[in-house]
C-alpha cells in the first residue's frame, strides 16, 4: 500500500472511472465488475480495495494468491487471476499502470520538502533534539530524543527518525522511516526516486516511484551514498548493517541484518541480500536476484544470478571463488607456455 504520508492520494474512485480518466475505458470487462479502488499495492500485500500489477510470468504464483480487487495483467496471465479479482488485460501492463499511478497520485514528483502538506501537521520533536544551522524540516516529521541533525540537511514531509541518531551535514531524507541509533554521514541521499523507466531508448518514460525506505536500528550509511525508495513497496536495510561511502542501493532492494557493504558497491533494483553478507569494494549486482545469508562477495565481483547461503564469490560474472582461482591458475599456465628445453 502506498504510504500517503509521502504520496498524496487523489481519492477513492471506481475502476471504470479511473480507466475512463486515462482513456482506456474499453478495458473494463463489464459494469458489474467495477470495484472501488482506494489504493495500489504489490500482489502479496494487496487488499480488496487495491489495484495491483502482474506484468511477468514470474509473478504467477503471487497472482494466484492475491486479494487485490483488480489486477492489470498480460493476456498470458489472464487465467491465473483469482475469481475475486477483476482482470484488466493489456499487452502493455506497465504503461497502463503508470498512467493510473499518475492519475491516483498526481503529486508524487513534488520537491523533497513536499510543499502544501499541511494535512500532516507540524513537526514533532522529543526532548534533546539538536538541529544545525539551515536545517529544513517538512510537515509531519517526527524526530526522537537525543537525535542530532547536521547543518544544511533537509528532512522531507512525513519522515520519521528514531532516538539517538546522528545525521550529518548536507543530507537529504525523503519518503523514509528511520530507526534508533542510526548514523548517516554527510552528503547521503535517502528516499530518492528509483531508476524506473519504460520504452527504453525511445521515450524513456518515467515509472512513478511511490515506495519508501526503511532503515532499522543501528544502521550506518557512509558519506555520499544513495538509497532509492521503492517503486511501490519498500527498500529495506536490516538492523546493524553498515554501508560504506559512495554506495548505490536501488529501489526495492532488501538488505538483511549485520551486513557490511564496502565503498563504491552498487545494488541494482530488487536485489535481496540475506543476513551477515560481506561485500567488498566495487562489488555489484544485476538486480532481481538473491544472495544468501553469510555469503562473501569479493571486491569488484559482478553478481548476475541467485546464490545460496554461505557462498563465496569472485570475478565478473561472479562465480564460486574456488572456480575463480582455478581458472586464473589455468590461464597463467596457458599464457606462460611450455618453457622446457
Amino acid at each position: 500500500m502506498v504510504d500517503t504520508r509521502f504520496h498524496r492520494f487523489a481519492g477513492t474512485a471506481t475502476l471504470g472511472a479511473i480507466l475512463t480518466a486515462v482513456g482506456r475505458s474499453e478495458l473494463l470487462p463489464s459494469q458489474r465488475a467495477n470495484p472501488a479502488i482506494s489504493g495500489v499495492a504489490e500482489l502479496d500485500l494487496a487488499a480488496s480495495g487495491d489495484l495491483a500489477l502482474a506484468a511477468h510470468a514470474s509473478y504467477t504464483e503471487a497472482l494466484r494468491k492475491t486479494s487485490a480487487g483488480a489486477v492489470i495483467v498480460l493476456p498470458a496471465l489472464r487465467d491465473a487471476v483469482p475469481a475475486g479479482s477483476v482482470a484488466i488485460v493489456t499487452d502493455k501492463p506497465h504503461h497502463l499502470f503508470a498512467d493510473i499511478l499518475d492519475q491516483l497520485y498526481p503529486s508524487n514528483t513534488r520537491s523533497i520538502i513536499s510543499a502544501g502538506r499541511d494535512d500532516l501537521g507540524a513537526p514533532i520533536f522529543e526532548r534533546d533534539v539538536t538541529l544545525g544551522s539551515n536545517v529544513v524540516i517538512g510537515a509531519g516529521v517526527e524526530i526522537g530524543r537525543g537525535t542530532i541533525i547536521g547543518a544544511n540537511t533537509v528532512i522531507g514531509a512525513g519522515v520519521t527518525i528514531g532516538r539517538n541518531c546522528i545525521i550529518a551535514a548536507n543530507c537529504t531524507i525523503d519518503c523514509a522511516h528511520i530507526g534508533n541509533d542510526v548514523v548517516i554521514q554527510s552528503g547521503v541521499r535517502i528516499g530518492t526516486e528509483g531508476f524506473g523507466w519504460l520504452d527504453f531508448g525511445i521515450s524513456n518514460r518515467k515509472l512513478p516511484q511511490l515506495g519508501r525506505v526503511l532503515l532499522q536500528d543501528r544502521v550506518e550509511v557512509g558519506a555520499n551514498s544513495t538509497i532509492d525508495r521503492g517503486a511501490l513497496g519498500d527498500t529495506m536495510v536490516g538492523e546493524g548493517t553498515k554501508i560504506d561511502n559512495l554506495v548505490q542501493i536501488g529501489h526495492n532492494c532488501r538488505i538483511g541484518r549485520n551486513c557490511i557493504i564496502a565503498a563504491m558497491s552498487g545494488l541494482a533494483g530488487s536485489t535481496i541480500i540475506g543476513d551477515s553478507v560481506l561485500m567488498g569494494g566495487g562489488a555489484g549486482t544485476s538486480g532481481h536476484l538473491t544472495i544468501g545469508s553469510g555469503s562473501v562477495v569479493h571486491g569488484r565481483a559482478a553478481v548476475t544470478k541467485d546464490w545460496p547461503a554461505g557462498s563465496k564469490l569472485a570475478g565478473a560474472p561472479a562465480q564460486d571463488i574456488r572456480d575463480f582461482w582455478r581458472e586464473i591458475a589455468t590461464m597463467r599456465k596457458l599464457t606462460k607456455g611450455d618453457k622446457r628445453g
